[in-house]
């Protein structure tokens, strides 16, 4: 049986239908109707891609859109790979202290492999579908990195249409993910405090995409080492900041002038060093000591953390090296390098400084 066995034939001539161009490429006929029809439903390999764009050349397989296609491929193939960012942060992508870290990273990581950001958005830009939509059929990109979780509808669509996608600390079985551990980081943090002699810890930070401050991880980790150790988790003694600087300082300042008595927390961790340095602001205009008063361990280690007065300790994460890394992947995942998505947990390190450091 030849591979036009199933063509039709139109004016003597023999016309290669789908089916051909399955069995030539070596993939499914869903495959090929998908790749040639520009249907992004169901990522297809780029490597799997150009054997199906081959197949159907070598066939003759005729369909104006395909043809078109196979020539912007073909333009693409010999092009810096294109890649699109989005981040889950409202604003200052650029000078956000976390994450300019992380896209200095992949800038420099998609440098060292031949490709280019062409766009980095975040959520302030994508929340809205119809802007959303201008930006994913706007600029075509080979891929995407998306730093942190986002709605379930926003990320679907996003997903849809842009064929390869690397995560940053996303929840996607389905997709290549560079992350660290949220809880494990957190529980050091607090067992530190509690090493130090602490037995009354207060926690500050935000809730997650679920609304609900209990189940965001480094609240997690928090919750686990007073329970291990046994200390009480007081509701007064935890701020659902919202992520929002402004906020924390409110928040610690009002859980300050609210104490009637001896019955503050000795020691507070804070789910980011954003969290932290505010509200220990807050604990300085109150007069009180940091840490004999009141300890403070934050997360993150952004650069300022180091030079706060007294100096923060915190949990060391590889940000710049997390961006590095989330560039590799996209690229690898792109050119067909991994046959199933991949998870790379990057370690984290305490930095212990002098707003700890305070034996009890």
């Amino acid at each position: 049986m030849t591979i036009f066995a199933n063509a039709f034939r139109k004016g003597g001539r023999t016309i290669p239908t789908l089916k051909d161009v399955a069995k030539l490429a070596g993939v499914s006929v869903s495959t090929v109707s998908r790749t040639l029809n520009d249907d992004n439903s169901q990522m297809v390999k780029e490597e799997t891609k150009k054997k199906i764009f081959e197949a159907a050349a070598q066939l003759g397989y005729r369909r104006a859109s395909f043809e078109n296609r196979h020539e912007s491929w073909m333009q693409r193939k010999d092009a810096p790979p294109q890649i699109g960012c989005f981040l889950s942060v409202t604003q200052h992508k650029y000078n956000h202290p976390y994450f300019s870290t992380i896209l200095s990273g992949i800038e420099k990581g998609l440098r060292n492999e031949g490709a280019s950001l062409a766009y980095v958005y975040t959520l302030e830009e994508f929340k809205d579908r119809d802007n959303l939509r201008r930006i994913v059929h706007g600029a075509k990109v080979d891929g995407a990195i998306i730093i942190e979780g986002m709605e379930p509808e926003t990320y679907q669509f996003i997903k849809n249409y842009i064929p390869s996608i690397v995560g940053v600390d996303i929840a996607d079985p389905d997709v290549s993910v560079v992350s660290y551990d949220r809880v494990a980081a957190a529980k050091e943090a607090v067992n530190h405090l509690i090493g130090q002699g602490h037995r009354r810890i207060g926690f500050i930070g935000g809730a997650g995409l679920s609304g609900m401050i209990e189940r965001e991880k480094r609240f997690r980790g928090y919750q686990s080492a007073l329970q291990e150790a046994g200390l009480p988790l007081r509701s007064e003694w935890i701020m659902d900041a919202g992520w929002n600087v402004d906020e924390s300082y409110r928040a610690m300042k009002e859980l300050l002038e609210n104490d009637k008595g001896d019955d503050l927390p000795t020691a507070m961790f804070a789910a980011s060093d954003m969290m932290a340095i505010p509200a220990m602001r807050a604990v300085s205009e109150k007069g009180l000591n940091i840490p004999e008063h009141m300890a403070f361990m934050g997360h993150d280690n952004i650069d300022l953390s180091e030079y706060t007065i007294p100096p923060l300790s915190t949990m060391h994460v590889p940000k710049f090296e997390i961006g590095l890394i989330a560039a590799s992947l996209i690229v690898d995942t792109i050119e067909g390098r991994y046959p199933l998505p991949i998870k790379m947990i990057v370690p984290h390190e305490m930095k212990v400084r002098s707003t700890s450091d305070c034996e009890r």
